[in-house]
């Protein structure tokens, strides 16, 4: 289900009386929720001490955009929201919350305070460029002046672009090569404060401050585990940037996607929100790297912060990224549409209790291993229940914290054998997956409650467990637990064989394509 959350907040009442008399610069927070390495912010303060003009940082909230988070996500980014707000305080100047729908309150925000001067940074997720679009337009035919930088990822992907012909590169190794002598910038810090003069008159009012979690119907009281904001992710980066060794030993085949508590940095969130800048992230990890021997892309750290830049290059120069149809790098396959099936899933009660403890983690944390994601979208895909990846897509859209609109899309693509790994008979098993690294199933008796009273033996697979074991631990399958929903040593074997045959039409329609020669 979707948080359930109503506005009482008043809205903007703007007219020409209100005008102000002194101009202003404005930089537009989106994907960028910090103050250090944050280029377009500087470029706006600099623009205001040298004009004379008011400074105003802000942040649109959408209502309609808000209704559609759920309440880890929503959480994370109010809490994110305050930070940013209280650093900025310390810099002599504020953030500014604007309520409304971007494409009508902002051309008027720009028009009440006489803004010349725009920042933002560059996003790729087609809801922030469909907004640039209506913004840019608007600023071009009223003189304001738009400066964007590419500061959410380490490399411009449209540079990586132009280095490969323009063209995507369909694989990790390739991307590698392309960015191999591509020099990093140095990360920039803010340290001035602000002159007083660039304060405006509503400096203090309380119209735009960082609504509550309690406004927004969100508990305060309640333990969140990855607590959102820049100094969050800063103290987190600095905690496993410390564990020199362990930076240095990483592999990721080699942790554990069931482990009770992260065998990862859980970095993600912070980088997705631009809490922390993955070009930070980037500098630091090549500063441990170079005091000792380390393990090397794509397992180690920094190839894991690589497949991000590879996936936004890929988002990048790839329309309809986020779909199946018109999306040039995606097999084309006829997905079922079993919307229980889907259901069942997205709400861990698939009968497979090491699909549901994964789900049910992603529900009420927001956060879930890598390999753990790939474990339950195979299993949503090819693997067992045939579904489209665009629908697993919209559920991690939901209730991911870390959700990244190129990441998502890829990775959902990658797991579905849709585009760059294509080897659709590697399927991962529901069962013997997860006792790799946990066969006593201590993380599905957490997640999974019901089933925490089952002897290890069948926690994988209770349908196995004899009727006097079930009625001994409290839970009878098909009553208090689901039945499995499918049988997967069944139709794995027969979701091979379609897509088989869906990767057979594709190339033979491919073929058509191709221009005779003569």
């Amino acid at each position: 289900m979707r948080c359930s959350i109503k506005y009482n907040w008043p809205l903007l009442v703007l007219n020409s009386q209100s005008m102000s008399v002194l101009g202003s610069v404005v930089h537009w927070f989106r994907l960028d929720l910090r103050v250090h390495d944050n280029l377009a912010l500087r470029n706006a303060i600099n623009e205001a001490e040298n004009r004379k003009n008011f400074l105003r940082p802000i942040y649109i909230i959408e209502p309609d955009i808000l209704k559609q988070i759920r309440g880890n996500r929503l959480r994370f980014l109010i809490q994110s929201l305050h930070d940013l707000d209280a650093n900025l305080r310390k810099l002599n100047t504020r953030l500014y919350i604007v309520r409304g729908k971007t494409s009508e309150c902002l051309p008027e925000l720009l028009k009440k305070w006489n803004v010349k001067y725009l920042t933002l940074q560059v996003d790729i997720d087609p809801f922030y460029i469909k907004q640039d679009e209506v913004i840019e337009n608007f600023c071009d035919k009223n003189d304001i002046f738009v400066v964007k930088r590419v500061q959410h990822t380490v490399y411009n992907p449209q540079t990586v672009l132009k280095k490969n012909n323009g063209n995507v590169p369909l694989t990790y190794q390739k991307f590698l090569s392309l960015v191999n002598d591509i020099q990093v910038k140095e990360c920039i810090e803010i340290k001035k404060e602000i002159s007083e003069d660039c304060k405006s008159s509503d400096f203090n009012s309380k119209s735009y401050d960082v609504p509550s979690l309690t406004e927004i119907e969100l508990d305060e009281s309640s333990d969140f585990k990855y607590p959102g904001g820049e100094s969050e992710g800063l103290k987190r980066l600095l905690t496993y940037m410390a564990k020199k060794q362990w930076v240095c030993s990483f592999e990721k085949p080699n942790t554990s996607p069931n482990s009770i508590e992260p065998s990862t940095t859980v970095l993600s969130p912070y980088i997705s929100h631009g809490c922390l800048s993955a070009r930070l992230f980037y500098h630091k990890l090549k500063q441990v790297e170079s005091e000792m021997r380390h393990s090397e892309p794509p397992v180690s750290l920094l190839g894991q912060l690589m497949w991000r830049e590879f996936y936004y290059t890929a988002g990048t120069g790839t329309e309809n990224f986020d779909r199946m149809v018109g999306n040039s790098l995606c097999t084309q396959i006829p997905w079922g549409n079993n919307k229980d099936h889907l259901k069942a899933w997205s709400e861990g009660k698939t009968g497979y209790p090491f699909v549901d403890a994964i789900m049910r983690q992603l529900t009420q944390e927001g956060w879930i291993h890598h390999l753990a994601r790939h474990m339950v979208a195979c299993f949503l895909t090819r693997g067992d229940l045939w579904v489209s990846w665009e629908e697993g897509a919209k559920v991690f859209e939901d209730l991911l914290l870390d959700y990244d609109w190129s990441l998502n899309a890829g990775n959902w693509m990658w797991l579905s054998a849709s585009a760059f790994f294509y080897k659709y008979f590697r399927v991962y098993s529901p069962v013997a997956f997860g006792k790799k690294t946990d066969k006593d199933g201590l993380y599905i008796k957490k997640y999974v409650p019901e089933l925490k009273k089952f002897p290890s033996e069948y926690i994988y697979e209770p349908w196995k467990a004899p009727q006097s074991v079930q009625r001994a631990a409290g839970c009878i399958i098909g009553e208090n637990y689901p039945k499995r929903i499918v049988d997967h040593d069944k139709v794995h074997k027969e979701n091979m064989k379609k897509m088989s045959e869906a990767y057979k039409i594709n190339k033979e329609k491919k073929a058509l394509k191709r221009p005779r020669s003569d």
